[in-house]
């Protein structure tokens, strides 16, 4: 079992290392990640901790397609990807980002689009090339990577308001509360809760938001 780990690990730095701006840049956003995860460490801040270990682990995801299903993954490609992890975990979740630059989260989700329809279009495009008896028009590509890309934004929107809703997230980034319910606001003090809908302003300590 260890040998096989060393050979997978082997082989992951070994397509890495194929691209030699790749690995500059793989090496330069994983040094600055283990930076960030001692430094959380040191802070007590094991969410983030786990977040950069998170990060390192995404890391390795492009290489161990290009492993598993013996595909080459374009270089372009694979550092864009490298750059989305870097971005959205990094300096999104634990450096705040999706908080202090507006329309950080569009500016992401705009690129993960991108990303899942090139993705789409390279696993269709693979099996257009292994497939003998069935040749796919380059309309009909581009439309399955336009379909594939629209499933997973939709699928990672569910997951987003499905964590927002059961565990009291806001993986979403509302600008807006649009509703609340809470036993504060109910009268009679018989900790019922009164539920508040269609919320289009709030203030908070006199202040407009």
């Amino acid at each position: 079992m260890l040998r096989l780990i060393k050979n997978l690990n082997h082989n992951i730095h070994e397509n890495i290392r194929s691209n030699r701006r790749v690995f500059i840049l793989y090496s330069v956003l994983r040094v600055l990640v283990i930076i960030a995860m001692v430094r959380a460490i040191f802070n007590a801040n094991y969410n983030g901790a786990f977040i950069c270990l998170l990060s390192l682990v995404l890391f390795l995801v492009p290489s161990l397609m290009e492993n598993g299903f013996n595909i080459n993954i374009p270089p372009l490609l694979e550092g864009i990807i490298y750059l989305f992890i870097f971005s959205a975990e990094i300096l999104g979740e634990l450096n705040h980002f999706y908080a202090a630059i507006p329309y950080w989260d569009t500016i992401l989700h705009t690129l993960n689009g991108f990303l899942a329809a090139a993705v789409g279009f390279s696993m269709i495009d693979l099996l257009n090339r292994n497939s003998r008896h069935l040749t796919l028009s380059p309309f009909y590509l581009c439309l399955m990577a336009f379909c594939f890309s629209m499933t997973i934004g939709v699928i990672w929107e569910f997951f987003e308001f499905g964590m927002d809703q059961l565990f009291g997230f806001d993986m979403q980034k509302d600008a807006i509360v649009h509703s609340i319910s809470s036993v504060m606001l109910d009268p009679t003090h018989t900790n019922h809760a009164i539920r508040i809908n269609d919320i289009t302003q709030v203030t908070v300590n006199g202040q407009d938001l």
